[in-house]
């Protein structure tokens, strides 16, 4: 069985029950999205992507080291987080440019209460997050939720 395989399947033993699983489909895109809103607070250089907006050296660099990892796992699996991660991007560059110096306080805000959702989401699992055992779930719950889509749209990974 595949790497990936094995870490989809280990993710899910700890996210069956159906309130758990919404939760999730929403909390962690916005988690995702959060951190990329909080990395593009690093100090560097921007540059301006037509279609996806302002894109800061570091948010480029922390995609480029989580595109690697997905690489690893699955080369369809990274193309399709790549364009993923860059629409979250599109969405982090109109935060800050509508909110400016204020967004970090949106991103707390959002992230705060999606974390407080996924703790309840497993207190009504019954099972610990799978990330408190291994760190490189942070990463998989991304790619568990687009395996279903993939799936469903029948696209192998």
């Amino acid at each position: 069985m595949r790497k990936i395989d094995l870490l989809l399947a280990e993710y899910g033993e700890s996210h069956r029950n159906a309130t758990n699983k919404l939760i999730h489909w929403i909390c962690v895109p916005l988690i995702f999205w959060t951190i990329l809103g909080f990395i593009s607070y690093i100090p560097t250089p921007n540059m301006y992507l037509k279609y996806f907006g302002f894109l800061s050296i570091a948010s480029g660099i922390a995609i480029m080291l989580v595109t690697l990892f997905y690489c690893r796992l699955s080369w369809r699996i990274a193309l399709i987080m790549i364009f993923i991660m860059l629409i979250m991007e599109h969405f982090v560059s109109l935060i800050n440019i509508t909110f400016g110096k204020r967004s970090w306080m949106i991103y707390l805000v959002v992230f705060i209460i999606t974390w407080i959702l996924q703790f309840v989401g497993h207190k009504i699992e019954g099972k610990k997050p799978s990330f408190l055992k291994d760190l490189q779930f942070l990463l998989i719950g991304p790619v568990w939720l687009l395996s279903f889509i993939l799936k469903k749209m029948g696209i192998r990974y």
